[in-house]
């Protein structure tokens, strides 16, 4: 009877109905192949990550489960058919025990979304042959020495995660590779990472460990912006690259005693960072970009680094690599009780070919402090104001002038109108397009990391609610 009456109902109405009749057919057939299912149990869930296909979608109900061994993923999604493993409510399925999610070869296309890991540490992980596939939105508080995240494969985005409470070595997010290649176009934004107590000063506790030595000739070609650092000391270096092609911009450092380190590895961009009250960037390596920074309250700044080894004539990976051809330019620098430094080392190669330019300088201790051979240097159109001096910073390569700078609505010093900073940064280098606020350039550029611009802002310092788990995709 349902059929012949629907019959009738399609024969007086086929003219506005043939699109929609051709849509039931196909949508249905989606959501045989597509399924949604709960489970209440590790060994549910591990079950229906065997059986998940492209396109199906498993929540884990809210709970605390623990596990004896990983949780292994192997599924393949698709771009626009993923398979998500998620808690049934954001941070609501806590995951303890010896065991987390192990991503393993051929798994693709699968995203692990909203929750909270207590589990041993080092059993997060995307591995070797994995692809496109995405940690969002969980908490990461893990137990015992190790990393709480460790990305081995390629192409796969961390976003929107809560990083805290680590009083163990290891590393909050550890990006590894296979052989000498750094895993490639990775995607990591918008984290929080919050609270590493300090390791008494052992190294292998960075909050971010970005390869590893032997990696660092590689290039990565990844991206990590957007992310809050704040209140960790697991060790001396807070981030720590040892890759090459890296892009580090407009991430917040607040409140951590540690440093942002390019350690190996040549040709990154750092550029639109926020650096509050912890001791600045330190660089190694050559062809770096380093700009539209701004440091506040830091002690120091920015750290040029003073070589132990040349590697590009043969030195160890592991070398302190002498920082050769780098330029540190249109940066802000406000308050620092040292702003540009390089420490002595003993029989230390010291830096060559550095460009300090286009600079703004305000406030604090010497404006550069140099120690170590320091070899064909060019310091250009730096702007001092109020330093205790000028230190190492030649007189042709800076003028001592107000560069009218004032607080704004976001807390952090920018140019007013009327500033001689204004369409005075004379050189446009390779690759430098926008200031700190995400603003476009315009030349002639403004000295310093602000640009005079009424162009929407799309950076600022960042604050916990903007980051982590809570914060909105």
């Amino acid at each position: 009877m349902y059929k012949k009456k629907f019959y009738i109902y399609l024969k007086n109405n086929m003219g506005g109905l043939t699109i929609a009749w051709l849509v039931l057919l196909v949508l249905p057939s989606q959501n045989i192949l597509a399924q949604a299912v709960t489970v209440s149990s590790v060994t549910d869930l591990q079950k229906a990550i065997d059986k998940a296909k492209a396109g199906d979608q498993i929540l884990l109900a809210d709970g605390v489960y623990t596990t004896t061994e990983d949780i292994a993923v192997r599924g393949k999604g698709t771009h626009e058919k993923p398979i998500t493993i998620a808690a049934q409510h954001t941070g609501a399925a806590e995951i303890t025990g010896k065991g987390g999610f192990s991503l393993q070869s051929p798994a693709a296309f699968v995203i692990i979304r909203g929750f909270k890991f207590t589990h041993a540490a080092s059993k997060a992980k995307t591995g070797i042959g994995t692809t496109h596939c995405r940690f969002t939105q969980n908490i990461f508080e893990n137990q015992g020495d190790g990393e709480d995240l460790t990305v081995a494969g390629s192409d796969h985005e961390v976003d929107h995660n809560t990083f805290q409470n680590k009083n163990a070595m290891g590393r909050f997010i550890a990006i590894r590779g296979e052989g000498k290649q750094i895993a490639e176009r990775l995607y990591i934004h918008h984290n929080y990472f919050n609270n590493f107590a300090s390791q008494g000063g052992k190294n292998g506790a960075e909050a971010l460990q970005f390869g590893l030595s032997g990696f660092s000739l590689s290039s990565s070609n990844s991206i990590v912006e957007y992310n809050l650092f704040e209140r960790c000391e697991g060790e001396n270096e807070l981030i720590s690259v040892k890759a090459s092609a890296v892009t580090l911009r407009y991430n917040t450092v607040r409140d951590c005693p540690a440093q942002f380190t390019l350690r190996h590895g040549n040709k990154s961009l750092v550029y639109g960072n926020y650096f509050f009250n912890t001791p600045g960037l330190r660089i190694f390596g050559d062809d770096h970009i380093i700009y539209s920074n701004y440091f506040e309250n830091c002690s120091p700044a920015i750290v040029i680094g003073n070589g132990d080894g040349e590697v590009a004539d043969g030195a160890q990976l592991t070398a302190h690599d002498r920082p050769d051809r780098v330029i540190i330019a249109y940066n802000t620098l406000v308050n620092n009780k040292e702003n540009i430094i390089q420490t002595g080392r003993k029989n230390g190669m010291g830096a060559t070919y550095i460009t300090v330019a286009d600079n703004i300088i305000q406030g604090g201790g010497p404006a550069a402090t140099i120690s170590g051979p320091y070899t064909n240097p060019q310091w250009a159109r730096n702007i001092l104001f109020q330093v205790k001096d000028a230190g190492n910073i030649p007189a042709e390569g800076y003028t001592t002038v107000d560069p009218k700078l004032a607080k704004n609505v976001s807390g952090t010093y920018h140019i007013q109108a009327g500033s001689p900073a204004i369409d005075h940064g004379t050189t446009v280098y390779p690759g430098m397009t926008t200031d700190m606020d995400g603003q476009l350039r315009v030349q002639p550029f403004d000295i310093g990391a602000d640009e005079l611009s009424n162009a929407p802002v799309k950076a600022h310092a960042l604050s916990p609610a903007e980051v982590g788990y809570q914060a909105k995709n």
